[in-house]
C-alpha cells in the first residue's frame, strides 16, 4: 500500500451509512476494500485484509461492492478493482491503493491510521 492519500482524499471522511448498511468503523481504523465479483485480485485481498483486521485491535474489514454502489465509486474515483481506502478512527482516508496489497504494506498503512 505504498500511496498516500491523494489530494482528492484528503479531506474525504467515511460514515458507516456511506459503506452500506449493517456496516460498523473500527475503533481505531477500516479497511475498506472496493470489489467486482469476477475479480481474483479481489479474493486474495479480502483474505489479507481480513487477517489484518482479525490481528489488530480496534481495525475493521469492510468490502463494498462496486458494480452495487456506483455513485460512492464515482464519488471516490475508484478506477480499478481491488482498491483499498485505510480510514482512521474518524472516518477520513490516510491511504489509498490499488491492486492486491502485502500485508505487510497493510500493517504499515494502519500505522497511519491508529
Amino acid at each position: 500500500m505504498p500511496s498516500r492519500a491523494r489530494g482528492r482524499d484528503e479531506d474525504v471522511q467515511l460514515s458507516a451509512a456511506d459503506l452500506g448498511e449493517d456496516v460498523e468503523l473500527g475503533e481505531r481504523a477500516t479497511l475498506v476494500q472496493f470489489s467486482t465479483a469476477f475479480c481474483q485480485p479481489c479474493r486474495a485481498t479480502r483474505r489479507v485484509l481480513a487477517e489484518v483486521a482479525a490481528m489488530v485491535a480496534g481495525v475493521a474489514h469492510v468490502e463494498v461492492d462496486a458494480e452495487q454502489r456506483l455513485e460512492l465509486v464515482r464519488r471516490l474515483e475508484i478506477l480499478r478493482t481491488p482498491t483499498v481506502l485505510v480510514l482512521d478512527g474518524a472516518g477520513r482516508v490516510v491511504r489509498r491503493a490499488a491492486g492486491q496489497p502485502r500485508r505487510a504494506d497493510v500493517i504499515a498503512a494502519l500505522g497511519e491510521a491508529c
